[in-house]
């Protein structure tokens, strides 16, 4: 018989909903109940993509004894972490507080008024290395609550207390000063792996917005360490099974420190984030197979994550036929067979195929070197080689095209949707992908008119419903991919949508008291704190992305109270920022732009007349992470003050580059313009 959690939308909630365990979804009924028959709660928060989730489930909730004594002794509540990252942060940072460490699937037993005394992650079904399973953990708990109930309490009250300690966390203001980036980078280097790239061992995560910090100081300082520690990691990542190298697209992260074995869930965030970096570093230096890869990944969630009623889904499983990794496996014989004996060996030398396997006796695909060297230890030719693996790809990805795909979340998160809205209009703007710029377009458009239905962002849409009112992270990334929308279409309604956003996110989540944004609206549900998320994890925190569109939208409308409200969040972390830096990339880079003297670009001209594309090819060609970028199409008002007073010079396109709104001479020539911004 199926739980209350049938009406659900999340398909974590609803793969959930046939488990014996008596669940509950978020809300005041568990809770009522709770207090109704002095039970304590068991909270459980995963995500659909977690393998260990599914491991839990199958292991625990769908056993009948287990859950019987969850149903006896608990009030049970699963709450799905994307769908409600609020509920997640909270009692996330109270398990971190209790055990030193996190992660998913989060087990949390709280009182009745939802304040946590006990907490842990992932408990097997048995005592297993230094676990303790899972209904010994159950009768010892509810045995705790019933017969210590004061100590039970006075352990909740501390948490509680703890965790509205951590949502006050600032420091005194401090000026701003270049001095605070180069001390962050400095602090950064000591992690880097010299040999495999990226930052510390295994498991090794790739973190884009750090990697992002790195190019950015490379290009405003020149060093040439930094510029070759963010190639060789976007190298050694594209080369390894962390990513696709059949189908695009990159996993979560690799549990080796060489990049070689993934966890082989696939996020939206990840790859919308991973696709503007290699195009930033394709900008930067030129290397082709940067571009290549960010043109894969973003071919790769446009084939594979778009979901039935418009905008992109959240992920893709691990496991598919409930084995990890199963649908991206291969052994040399199933190659061999597929390719042939010639091109067969030709591709396993290439991609590291062996008939012992590299993951539990099959293969995950990874570069073994360079085509040359691979040509040169195979006896053939770079260009007959390359010739082989191309086939050998199409006719590889076209067989695992038939077998069972992983799972797919098919909800569709406003924020999430806003990073790749954002990668998609960038890579429109620099590659002239008109796929990329229709399918911004349309997400752009499915996001204001489905996750706003009545005027209000909303969090998650499926099934035709959206629900959850829209979190700080919602509203600051929607606004990020809407500027990028603007700068790639010029069409002044992106603007104005962002615009509407920004002023709405002001009067909904910024707190004079902080100072600073909380993540939750102020008439959103109130937990036991209000959450103010402010480190930079795999996604950016709302904090830090409203600090950056924040900034750039300030310079692009004229709108001092915008940058005022950046700055303020920006000098009470100051003295933070140099001591954790991977904990701030994102702020970081907010504090790159206000720094930069960023430059203006007001382009006077027809979008579609050769002189105008001409003048905006110069800019779009170079990487110039700080620009803002804005155009006036003759006859027509100007719609920000950076445009105000700029007319085309003898009839030709016009560009002007300012700085402060203070602006160099005119020009109409590509040469000119190059020179203006750089060389």
């Amino acid at each position: 018989m199926a739980n209350r959690l049938q009406y659900e939308t999340s398909p974590y909630l609803l793969q959930h909903a046939h488990n014996p365990v008596d669940w509950y979804p978020w809300g005041e009924e568990a809770f009522r109940r709770a207090r109704e028959e002095n039970k304590p709660v068991l909270l459980s928060i995963g995500y659909a993509a977690c393998h260990w989730c599914h491991v839990m489930e199958r292991e625990s909730f769908e056993d009948e004894a287990t859950a019987a004594l969850m149903n006896e002794l608990f009030i049970n509540i699963k709450v799905d972490r994307e769908e409600r990252p609020d509920v997640d942060q909270v009692y996330m940072t109270a398990v971190q507080a209790m055990t030193g460490q996190g992660g998913w699937p989060l087990t949390v037993f709280l009182t009745p008024t939802g304040e946590p005394f006990y907490g842990g992650t992932y408990f097997p079904p048995e005592d297993r290395h230094g676990l303790p399973a899972f209904r010994r953990v159950l009768r010892a708990v509810a045995e705790a609550y019933h017969t210590r109930p004061g100590e039970i309490a006075a352990a909740a009250h501390q948490i509680t207390a703890h965790l509205r300690e951590a949502q006050q966390l600032n420091a005194p203001p401090e000026p701003l000063q270049h001095a605070i980036l180069d001390q962050a980078i400095r602090a950064v280097l000591p992690t880097f792996d010299q040999v495999n790239g990226g930052f510390g061992g295994a498991p090794k995560f790739p973190q884009a917005m750090t990697l992002e910090l790195l190019l950015r100081q490379a290009a405003r300082t020149g060093e040439v360490s930094l510029r070759a520690m963010v190639e060789l990691t976007l190298q050694r990542m594209a080369a390894g099974g962390i990513y696709d190298q059949l189908g695009g697209g990159f996993h979560r992260y690799a549990v080796d420190a060489a990049w070689q074995v993934p966890h082989f869930e696939k996020m939206l965030y990840d790859n919308a984030l991973l696709a503007r970096l290699y195009l930033a570093a394709w900008l930067f230096t030129g290397e082709a197979s940067f571009r290549r890869v960010a043109e894969e990944t973003l071919d790769y969630v446009l084939r594979e994550m778009a979901a039935p009623g418009g905008g992109f889904c959240s992920s893709q499983d691990a496991d598919s036929e409930g084995e990890e990794g199963k649908y991206y496996l291969w052994t040399l014989g199933e190659i061999l067979d597929l390719l042939g004996p010639e091109d067969g060996r030709l591709f396993a030398a290439f991609y590291g195929v062996t008939a012992e396997g590299n993951f539990e006796g099959k293969n995950i695909l990874h570069g073994t070197g360079t085509l040359e060297e691979v040509a040169a230890r195979s006896g053939v030719t770079p260009e007959d080689l390359q010739a082989v693996l191309a086939r050998g790809r199409q006719r590889l990805l076209a067989a695992r095209e038939q077998r069972v795909k992983p799972g797919r979340d098919e909800k569709v998160l406003t924020s999430w949707n806003g990073m790749l809205l954002r990668a998609l209009a960038e890579a429109a703007a620099a590659l002239g992908r008109e796929d990329y710029r229709t399918a911004a377009e349309e997400t752009a458009t499915f996001l204001l008119e489905t996750l706003r239905p009545q005027g209000r962002l909303l969090r998650t849409f499926k099934d035709g419903r959206a629900h959850v009112l829209g979190y700080l992270e919602d509203y600051a990334h929607l606004i990020d991919g809407l500027l990028a929308l603007y700068e790639l279409t010029f069409a002044p309604c992106w603007l104005a949508e962002a615009e509407a956003l920004a002023d709405a996110m002001l009067d909904l989540f910024w707190d004079e008291s902080l100072p600073g944004f909380y993540d939750t609206a102020r008439d959103h549900e109130q937990l036991i704190v209000r959450p103010r998320d402010v480190f930079d994890n795999a996604t950016p925190s709302g904090n830090s992305t409203a600090v950056d569109v924040l900034f750039r939208l300030g310079v692009m409308l004229g709108k001092p109270l915008y940058q005022q409200r950046a700055l303020t969040v920006l000098r009470s972390f100051a003295s933070i920022l140099q001591r954790a830096p991977a904990a701030f990339a994102r702020l970081l880079i907010a504090l790159d732009f206000a720094l930069g003297d960023p430059p203006e670009i007001a382009i006077v001209g027809d979008l579609a007349a050769p002189d105008t594309r001409a003048l905006l090819a110069v800019v779009r060609e170079r990487y110039l992470p700080n620009r803002v970028i804005a155009l006036l199409r003759p006859g027509e008002p100007a719609t920000t003050p950076l445009l105000a007073g700029k007319t085309p010079r003898d009839g030709r396109a016009t560009a002007y580059v300012c700085r402060g709104y203070v602006c160099t001479a005119p020009v109409s020539d590509p040469v000119a313009l190059a020179q203006q911004l750089g060389g």
